[in-house]
């Protein structure tokens, strides 16, 4: 993205928004991975010849400097003989870029979990953190 002219203040701040998100899933996805590959004592090499890529490519996923297909995403599953489970969820109240003007807003929706993941689905962990079992 240039900075140039013509990129208001609120563009570029969404773009910082998005950058953080995203390394923010990148290293969910490479610590989950990377536990489920000590769990089953499965080396680079091995994760390549389940995925049938090559242990470079296997490099690259890991090393998180690129966006992802769902075909990837749904490989490295089957590879790690694993489920890949997505949620969206609503912000917690401390996070950086919330701005919610009135208890009302913040309040959930019929659509949204009352309490938060941690609470919800047990021992789930932190984003960005690994899974410890």
């Amino acid at each position: 993205m240039s900075f140039g002219r013509g990129v208001s203040p609120d563009e570029r701040a969404a773009e910082g928004r998005i950058d953080e998100e995203m390394h923010d899933l990148v290293t969910q996805l490479t610590n989950e991975i990377t536990w489920h590959m000590k769990e089953r004592g499965l080396s680079r090499a091995d994760l390549a010849a389940r995925m049938g890529v090559s242990p470079g490519r296997v490099s690259q996923i890991l090393g998180g400097g690129e966006n992802l297909t769902l075909r990837t995403l749904a490989a490295l599953s089957c590879a790690l003989d694993a489920h890949l489970d997505l949620e969206l969820t609503s912000p917690k109240a401390g996070d950086a870029y919330i701005s919610r003007g009135t208890a009302a807003e913040a309040a959930p929706t019929a659509n949204q979990h009352a309490l938060p993941r941690a609470q919800h689905q047990g021992n789930a962990p932190a984003r960005g953190e690994p899974r410890r079992r």
